[in-house]
């Protein structure tokens, strides 16, 4: 099957890559589905992850939510040619986390011209809402930002 809004047809392993020594790899954060009209990514809840009271750190919410939008930016464009840079993300953090792994799901809300609007959903280990991110994404020329 054909994933719809992607540029191909991309893998997980296709974009294994792109934790490689990066803030995804540090926290933990790994892509585990690419759907097609969505990504999906977990995240462990721990020392990495948690902010002093050991509660899921909100900044860590927002860093799945944007890790996902941003690779799912790229992957709706000729990879060649273009990337996705952040430029606006918010976050409502709905439940706590103490434990465990987080799972974000990254839906399309506007995916055409230059820019793309993603919705992310982060939920706990029992399906519970824990976060809502929306996060805007520009698209630019490779050559524009990579020298």
């Amino acid at each position: 099957m054909t994933n719809k809004i992607w540029f191909g047809n991309p893998s997980v392993k296709d974009i294994d890559w792109m934790n490689a020594k990066t803030l995804s790899e540090s926290l933990g954060i790994k892509i585990t589905e690419i759907g097609e009209n969505f990504i999906k990514g977990t995240m462990p809840v721990d020392e990495r992850t948690k902010q002093p009271f050991g509660l899921l750190h909100g900044g860590a919410n927002v860093a799945l939510a944007e890790t996902l939008g941003s690779i799912a930016t790229w992957l709706t464009v000729n990879p060649d040619f273009f990337i996705g840079v952040g430029i606006e993300i918010n976050a409502n953090h709905i439940k706590t986390v103490t434990s465990g792994i987080v799972t974000a799901i990254c839906k399309p809300l506007h995916i055409k011209g230059m820019n793309r609007i993603w919705e992310i959903k982060i939920y706990d280990e029992t399906n519970d809402l824990t976060c809502i991110s929306r996060f805007t994404c520009s698209v630019v020329a490779k050559n524009k930002v990579m020298k």
